[in-house]
């Protein structure tokens, strides 16, 4: 049976106080960490699930240790951080630091104060963070085919986790490529996610390893107001390409 995914978006950076999208790589403001304190308060998951996936960036794996600290501090809950979740805009703040695995184990101390995650930090696993991750070039691209296609392959590579249930940290603007919910303005320059917003999704019957989509749990759509959507991939692709082509015009 394909995992449930907990799709989280970071809490309040520099550059979202600030509105200073030039700050390389933001990490939270004291106001995000307590959203994230907040978070971890309401979650009620902290024992079912298997692994967390976060992007690179700083403000993303703080958010993920500080929400999901007690789900991290079970040994076996694996801590990974994944190039594909990282923001689609190539300002300064969507830019990652850590150009590899060894620049991540550089930058982890000067992110948490002393005694402030109840687990090792050293068990999160930088491994796939190679050169050219955050080159916003190619695969990688502030282009709205090379985000679909990088979410795409993300979806597929999630359907065939043997994991039950799954968390992902992400980014405002991204997580609406990821689960094609296209309820904003531009998704190309903002989001309807709220900071350290947490929403649950399925995949679609449908889902093949080629072809993944995502679905909101009504659970999740009820407890933030939202209302039922629709989920046919044909139906989403007609509406990726209007709005693809009123971003455009």
């Amino acid at each position: 049976m394909p995992p449930r995914i907990h799709i989280i978006r970071h809490a309040q950076g520099e550059h979202n106080a600030t509105r200073d999208y030039s700050i390389r790589d933001a990490v939270l403001t004291p106001k995000g960490k307590g959203q994230c304190s907040s978070l971890q308060s309401a979650f009620k998951y902290h024992n079912e699930i298997d692994i967390v996936f976060s992007s690179p960036l700083r403000r993303t794996i703080q958010t993920a240790s500080l929400s999901l600290g007690p789900t991290l501090a079970r040994k076996e809950v694996p801590f990974v951080l994944l190039p594909p979740l990282q923001e689609v805009s190539d300002v300064g703040c969507d830019v990652g630091l850590a150009d590899t695995a060894e620049d991540v184990k550089q930058i982890l101390p000067t992110l948490f104060a002393e005694g402030e995650l109840p687990f090792d930090y050293n068990k999160i696993d930088g491994s796939h963070v190679t050169p050219g991750w955050n080159s916003k070039k190619g695969y990688w691209a502030y282009e709205y085919g090379a985000i679909g296609k990088r979410a795409a392959d993300l979806r597929s590579f999630l359907l065939e986790r043997p994991e039950k249930q799954i968390a992902l940290v992400t980014h405002g603007a991204f997580a609406h490529f990821l689960t094609e919910d296209w309820d904003v303005e531009d998704p190309m320059t903002g989001t309807a996610w709220l900071n350290c917003e947490h929403r649950i999704f399925d995949f679609t019957p449908e889902s093949t390893g080629t072809d993944a989509h995502l679905q909101e749990t009504e659970e999740s759509m009820s407890s933030r107001g939202a209302e039922k959507r629709e989920h046919d991939p044909h139906v989403l692709e007609e509406l990726v390409k209007v709005s693809s082509n009123e971003s455009l015009g």
